[in-house]
């Protein structure tokens, strides 16, 4: 099986949402924080997918109206 490649940030989070899911993990519902974050970053973008490509096609329309000079 090919491993997903991968990268490491640093975030800040609020203690009360870390301790969330810390009880998360503590639960069994998942193996680690990095699983929590993840999923929830997953789950964050597919929600928004629409909204986001909406967006870069704005982008791209502008640029294209306007250029970058």
């Amino acid at each position: 099986m090919n491993a997903i490649p991968t990268t490491s940030i640093q975030v800040e989070v609020p203690i009360h949402l870390m301790t969330q899911a810390q009880k998360l993990v503590d639960a069994g519902w998942f193996r680690d924080l990095d699983e929590v974050f993840f999923d929830a970053l997953r789950r964050f973008l597919e929600s928004h997918q629409e909204e986001l490509m909406e967006d870069f096609i704005r982008q791209d329309v502008e640029w294209g109206l306007t250029g970058d000079e």
